[in-house]
């Protein structure tokens, strides 16, 4: 637990989204220069807004990849060492969409990121236009030690939003075996993006010794009720307006947020 509280030093932090354009290798993709453009832009938003974090996705890569293609990689690394060039204040994250946690691991190396978010870990999950998902926990902690990046922090997802466990097992399980799989934190969402998890499960997860954000769904009439039962939150659809960061969102957003952090 330590290392996350070091890291973000606030109490409750919350880290903010930048949803990337698509990038080189879609065909409606405007190029890096207007990839890093958007993502400096979200960047100064939330930093004047007073976010502890940011979390850089290829979330327009449409339709997704299972790995990440070379050029994905690529281009994640240019935007995410940009932003963490431009940083003033926050930590910078980042995810390779779909499931390439060992590609984002590479990239926050090279970056300088410190830490990146997968969706799948420790759980057998599926879904209909992926199936089952490679899961390998002591593969990816070994890749992160053979690579010289056990200082980026691993944010790990347990029963995604989106998908079918294939093996169902309560919350508090899958919280336990990915504390003890080496996650430095446990996201939980809710079933889909904007749909927030319920209290009783950030309750459940909250008493297994490993620090807890909110995934998805967290809202100003959400914020004093779910914040008080975890460590922290991952904020998009919230903040957002046509794809990037809306400022008067975010400071609405963010009164509340502060507000039940003390």
């Amino acid at each position: 637990m330590a290392k996350f509280f070091d890291c973000f030093q606030n109490q409750k932090p919350i880290i903010g989204m930048i949803h990337l354009p698509p990038l080189p290798g879609y065909a409606t993709s405007k190029g890096i220069d207007y990839a890093i453009s958007h993502a400096v832009a979200d960047l100064r938003v939330l930093e004047d807004g007073g976010v502890d974090g940011v979390l850089i996705e290829n979330e327009y890569d449409r339709p997704h990849r299972i790995d990440a293609a070379p050029e994905t990689i690529a281009a994640m690394t240019r935007i995410t060492r940009a932003v963490v060039q431009e940083s003033e204040s926050i930590v910078v994250g980042c995810e390779i969409l779909l499931n390439d946690p060992k590609a984002s691991l590479a990239v926050a190396n090279a970056s300088g990121a410190a830490f990146i978010r997968t969706d799948y870990f420790v759980d057998r999950m599926t879904r209909p236009e992926f199936g089952e998902f490679h899961i390998d926990p002591d593969g990816l902690i070994g890749y992160r030690a053979a690579i010289g990046a056990d200082d980026v922090l691993i944010l790990a997802d347990i029963q995604v939003k989106y998908a079918t466990m294939v093996e169902p097992r309560p919350m508090r399980e899958s919280a336990m075996l990915a504390r003890m799989k080496g996650a430095d934190a446990v996201v939980v969402t809710g079933d889909e993006s904007g749909h927030a998890p319920t209290a009783q499960h950030l309750r459940e997860v909250s008493e297994c010794d490993v620090p807890v954000l909110i995934g998805s769904g967290l809202e100003r009439k959400n914020a004093a009720t779910l914040l008080a039962e975890c460590d922290g939150a991952i904020v998009g659809t919230a903040i957002m307006r046509e794809k990037s960061v809306s400022p008067e969102k975010l400071e609405l957003l963010m009164a509340d947020a502060r507000r039940e952090a003390g």
